[in-house]
């Protein structure tokens, strides 16, 4: 028997951890704080603009509610709360489930067998690099998991991708001010048409997504 072989029947198979299925019952969670925020966003992003980045920091959340007046304090510490347990979450996803998280990535999300392998070669050659830039992104953030990248790397690592992400949109809010206000503004006269396009949509995701 080759050394190779040796080492393949040496190994032990991945067995997943107690508490794996919390993992997924916070990811469900996160998911339909995001589709609410996706429902919601035209009527919050003007009145409760906290609140919507609570339920979701994506990048228009972010830029959209510095226009309508969120204050800094609250920008950065919900933002960087929101973004670190989405990418969080995902990585312990990741570590609880390994090669399994790679089907649902496949199934339900739409992607090919070949992006994930390229992920996962661009994981493997500058993960040091990938963490900090797609701090957002829940492929990104399960492969850290699947990779088990070491924790203290990854919170280091991650804040400063947070970080990053959180600087590039308070600049960009504050280079494109007059037009995001002039977007809110027209928002406000038509924010009940917007709710009613952005609750259609969401259903139509969900219901592809559910068909897969």
């Amino acid at each position: 028997m080759s050394d190779v072989t040796a080492l393949e029947s040496n190994e032990q198979p991945h067995v997943r951890p107690a508490w794996a299925p919390l993992t997924l019952a916070a990811f469900v969670g996160l998911v339909i704080c995001s589709n609410i925020a996706s429902a919601v966003w035209a009527r919050w992003v003007n009145t409760n603009p906290e609140g919507l980045l609570l339920l979701s920091s994506r990048n228009r959340y972010l830029a959209l509610t510095l226009a309508a007046g969120v204050s800094l304090p609250f920008y950065v510490v919900i933002g960087f709360l929101r973004v670190g347990a989405a990418f969080v979450v995902c990585h312990l996803v990741g570590r609880a489930y390994r090669d399994d998280v790679m089907g649902w990535f496949t199934k339900y999300l739409g992607l090919t067998k070949e992006s994930l392998d390229a992920f996962e070669r661009g994981f493997d050659k500058a993960e040091w690099a990938l963490i900090p830039f797609f701090a957002g992104s829940n492929i990104v953030a399960a492969l850290s998991g699947v990779k088990r990248t070491p924790p203290a790397k990854l919170i280091a690592l991650l804040a400063v991708g947070i970080a990053g992400r959180l600087t590039l949109m308070w600049w960009l809010a504050r280079t494109f001010e007059d037009q995001l206000v002039d977007f809110l503004e027209w928002l406000q006269r038509y924010q009940w048409w917007a709710v009613g396009a952005s609750i259609g949509l969401v259903v139509l995701v969900n219901a592809r997504n559910l068909r897969r």
